[in-house]
């Protein structure tokens, strides 16, 4: 990232936003960003003074910056800009504020991708399937110990380093089959619990295990802004959960170094190495079980649209369905009604005589 002559400023505003508007890690790396390419494009200008930087330069920058960039983070790169220089006009860092006026680009209203209620069902049946299928039994050694029954004489012939050679490769066989194992019974409790709360996978990755009440059925979520909500999942996530927890996650979990344990002691998913679970393997999840069930490729924020259209249609209450997506305002969760109303359009245009 580039150093601009305003970094302190830019310093000031982030800090503020943190302490006085709680804003999450992200959110504020991304305007930090922002407003540094900004600055620094002025400063290329000849700029040393924010005073210098009049609505027109503004408007100038945007035209720049919307050459390579969808409308969606040009309206952020603008709130950012915007509320910085409020910021810097209430505190007395300028003498005017030239982004009072300046307008945030229009963003197309475009419907959320979801899956039909079957699509939906196949996708976690092909995950469950898949434990299933994966899965692996310690037997404890069916095989007989050597030393044991009729095979003593010969086993003791043999020196303890041909022992050793020869069981290694069954060990390690035993280990990955047990990998495979966990790691099938995590995507499926992370596609199971991703679908019935309909949470953020930022949230899942982040969340612990104290954050689930088994008693009530219920996960504490920690949404955008730190903001916290309870949200209630079914019987199939809960059994996915508590499978994954008893049985795989400590098979996960003995794969970490010392210092990898400490840090992902409580969480919830855990990656290949024993870490905490990031977006990025999420996502992947996602994307391969789509693929696998052979239903239409999606995101884990698809899921949460699913999950929000799937409720509207079995009849739950707007409002509920906002609280349990964390919405701030209800015109967003407004938009799941459209999708509704789209797929019932479709529906009865195939399936009314007179349509």
């Amino acid at each position: 990232m580039s150093s601009t002559q305003f970094d302190g400023d830019i310093d000031s505003f982030v800090s503020y936003l943190k302490s006085n508007r709680g804003l999450s890690a992200n959110t504020l790396k991304a305007y930090r960003a922002d407003l540094t390419a900004c600055l620094h494009l002025f400063e290329l200008r000849g700029v040393t003074d924010l005073n210098e930087i009049t609505l027109d330069d503004l408007r100038s920058w945007m035209a720049v910056e919307s050459r390579d960039h969808a409308r969606s983070s040009m309206a952020r790169k603008t709130v950012a800009v915007r509320g910085f220089f409020a910021w810097a006009y209430e505190h007395g860092v300028t003498n005017t504020d030239p982004a009072a006026t300046l307008m945030t680009p229009s963003i197309p209203s475009t419907l959320p991708a979801v899956l039909t209620e079957s699509q939906a069902e196949q996708l976690l049946d092909v995950a469950e399937h898949a434990v299933a299928t994966n899965q692996y039994k310690d037997d404890g050694g069916a095989a007989a110990a050597p030393g044991s029954g009729k095979a003593a004489g010969k086993t003791a012939d043999k020196s303890a380093d041909t022992v050793n050679r020869s069981e290694a490769p069954a060990r390690a066989d035993k280990r990955d089959n047990a990998r495979v194992t966990a790691e099938s019974q995590r995507n499926a409790a992370i596609l199971e619990l991703l679908y019935a709360t309909g949470i953020r996978v930022a949230e899942l990755v982040s969340m612990d295990i104290a954050d689930i009440d088994f008693s009530n059925r219920t996960i504490k979520v920690t949404g955008k802004g730190n903001k916290q909500r309870v949200v209630p999942f079914g019987l199939p996530a809960q059994r996915a959960l508590e499978t994954w927890l008893e049985q795989g996650r400590p098979v996960l979990a003995r794969t970490a170094t010392d210092a990898v344990k400490s840090r992902a002691a409580n969480a919830l998913f855990l990656g290949a190495r024993g870490g905490r679970i990031d977006q990025r393997i999420a996502r992947d999840i996602v994307h391969r079980a789509a693929r696998e069930a052979g239903v239409p490729d999606i995101s884990p924020h698809a899921l949460r649209h699913s999950a929000a259209t799937h409720m509207l249609d079995g009849g739950a209450d707007l409002r509920e369905v906002q609280e349990m997506l964390g919405h701030s305002s209800l015109k967003t969760t407004q938009r799941y009604t459209h999708v509704s109303i789209e797929q019932l359009k479709n529906r009865y245009g195939q399936a009314f005589p007179r349509a």
